[in-house]
This record gives structure tokens, C-alpha cells and sequence, in this order.
């Protein structure tokens, strides 16, 4: 995955989510609903976490460092798994706090009270645009694989992050402009707390998710099925090389890939064709994959005997 169609998104993202959060915080000064300053800090969380996956994004670009010497791609990862946290506490349970404030105080809208709608539908239009971006942004590498699958698979965090926050904020726009309707109509300000306290749950349960899936790729997790697949293939297919006794795969990052195989090779060779069988090998991975930035190649000599055998290690194929 890019890192330009994931920055693309997150600016979409970014600008939409300012505007909003401004315009909703003069609706909620005028009107003083409670799912109005629930979206509003949902759009302040939002703004805020676009700006954290920009800086992770440009802080992962630093070169390798003695201390770091794999670099720091994973920094991205990190910026994610704080995204997660910031939509937690400051746009779910916040929310959930407010719901409780106003079910407890009760409290219809009494002044200005086409405001929240007109803001809220110019908002739900806002984010549908910024929405579009990210699918659109997603859908160039997302091939034929499932939304479900791409974010829970995808090693480059941005989309999938920011897919599920606009999601989200779609769904929080509904539920906010369900509440205050329902407010206005009936008189009782429960269902502006009802409105609230379905925007704080939605927030719970996507940070929830983007905590999960991002705590796995802290973790480190290996290439995909597909690239697993290339990399045995280029290694069978080089001249001098008998099979894979095992492999592992980790990503750095998004798009570096660290590959770490035992190899057989022919007993009879000589240290000169070992070196360049390993040479030939390294090239053919780093074609077939790209990302394969890093490549470890150990030679061995194959043992039936011993019960060794082609095989690629569990590990590396966990994703």
C-alpha cells in the first residue's frame, strides 16, 4: 500500500473533520444539545488523530540508526495504536459521560433550534465527501478482497484507520441528528441523551477495533499469503538452490519486509557458488516482492534423514 493514498485520505480527513468540529461547536453554544458536544469533541478527536497518523507518517521516514538499525517504519504502527486510545477516552467515553449528564438533567432545545439540524445535515455531506476519498484511496489497493479482510489485513494503518473513523462519524451524525429530532418533536431531552449515548458506544467499539488490529502489527506480523507464495516460488526457481528448509517473514513496516530462510543447497558446491546462489536468490525475492527490503539467506545442507523437509514456518504465515 502507498503511504501517498493513505496521506491523501487523512488531508480529506483532516479539513473536512476542522470545519465540522468548529461549525458544531457554535451549534452546541446556541443550542446547548448534548449530541452536539458529543460530535463536536468526536470531530476535535478525529482532527486530532489525522494530525497524529501525518506525523507518524513523516517520522517513520527517518533513516536507520545504529540504535534502530531496521529503521523506523513501525512508527507508524505506534501513531495508530495512540489514534485508538484518543478515540477511547476523549470521543467514547466522553460521550457516554455526557449522555449520562443529560439524561439525569433532562432538557429540550429551546433556542435556535433549526440550528443542530442545518448543521448536522451539512455535516453528514461534509463527511460523506471525505468518506468517498478514503474508499476511493482504498479501493487502488484493495483488489478484490473484502472490506473486512483489508482492514483487518492491511500492514499500512492509515486507510483502514481513517476508513472506520469516517464510518463512524457517518454513523455518529445519524444518531446525533436522530436524537435532536426526536428532541425537537417530542420536547424531552432524553433523546438527545439517547442520541449521545449511541455516538459514545459506536466510538468505544471502533477504538476497540482499530486497538486490536494495530496491536498486532506492534507485534510484528509476517508478509501476507500472496507475498509468502512469490518469495518461496523466486527461491525454488534459482539455479543451486534444492528447497526451503524454513522461512520467516516480519514487516518493518508497511512496505519493508524482512525475510529470513534456510536454504539447501547441493553438498558438492564449492563457497564461491554458494555466495552467488545466495546472491541470485536475494535479486529474485527482492523482484518478485518488492518490499523484501531486508533478506537473510542461510545456507545448509538438506537432510531427509533428519526428517528435514520443505516447509515454510507457522510464523511466517500468520497475518
Amino acid at each position: 500500500m502507498s503511504a501517498g493514498g493513505g496521506t491523501k485520505a487523512i488531508i480529506a480527513a483532516l479539513a473536512a473533520n476542522l470545519g465540522i468540529a468548529a461549525t458544531k461547536l457554535v451549534a452546541w453554544l446556541l443550542t446547548g444539545s448534548s449530541s452536539m458536544l458529543a460530535e463536536s469533541i468526536h470531530s476535535v478527536a478525529d482532527s486530532g488523530n489525522q494530525a497524529l497518523l501525518l506525523l507518524g507518517g513523516r517520522r517513520a521516514t527517518r533513516k536507520a540508526t545504529p540504535q534502530h538499525p531496521f529503521g523506523y517504519g513501525r512508527e507508524r504502527y505506534i501513531y495508530a495504536f495512540i489514534v485508538s486510545i484518543v478515540l477511547f477516552t476523549v470521543g467514547g467515553l466522553f460521550a457516554l459521560y455526557e449522555a449520562y449528564h443529560k439524561w439525569h438533567e433532562g432538557g429540550a432545545i429551546e433556542e435556535y433550534q433549526w440550528v443542530p439540524v442545518v448543521v448536522l445535515v451539512i455535516a453528514i455531506g461534509l463527511e460523506g465527501f471525505s468518506f468517498r476519498t478514503a474508499i476511493k484511496e482504498s479501493n487502488h489497493v484493495r483488489g478484490n478482497t473484502s472490506w473486512a479482510d483489508f482492514i483487518r489485513r492491511a500492514k499500512a494503518p492509515e486507510l483502514p484507520v481513517v476508513l472506520l473513523e469516517d464510518a463512524g462519524a457517518l454513523l455518529g451524525l445519524i444518531f446525533a441528528l436522530f436524537g435532536v429530532v426526536l428532541t425537537l418533536i417530542t420536547g424531552d431531552g432524553v433523546w438527545d441523551a439517547v442520541g449521545t449515548a449511541a455516538i459514545g458506544l459506536l466510538l468505544v467499539t471502533i477504538a476497540a477495533i482499530l486497538a486490536v488490529e494495530t496491536k498486532s502489527l506492534l507485534l510484528g506480523e509476517g508478509a501476507n499469503p500472496e507475498d509468502i507464495a512469490k518469495i518461496e516460488q523466486a527461491i525454488a526457481g534459482t539455479t543451486g538452490v534444492e528447497c526451503i528448509i524454513h522461512m520467516k517473514t516480519l514487516h518493518l513496516g508497511p512496505e519493508e519486509l524482512l525475510v529470513a530462510a534456510k536454504i539447501a543447497v547441493p553438498p558438492t558446491d564449492r563457497a564461491e557458488d554458494v555466495a552467488r546462489h545466495i546472491n541470485e536468490t536475494e535479486a529474485r525475492i527482492r523482484e518478485a516482492v518488492p518490499i523484501a527490503r531486508v533478506i537473510y539467506l542461510e545456507p545448509d545442507i538438506y537432510s531427509s534423514s533428519a526428517g528435514r523437509k520443505t516447509v515454510t514456518d507457522a510464523a511466517a504465515t500468520t497475518t
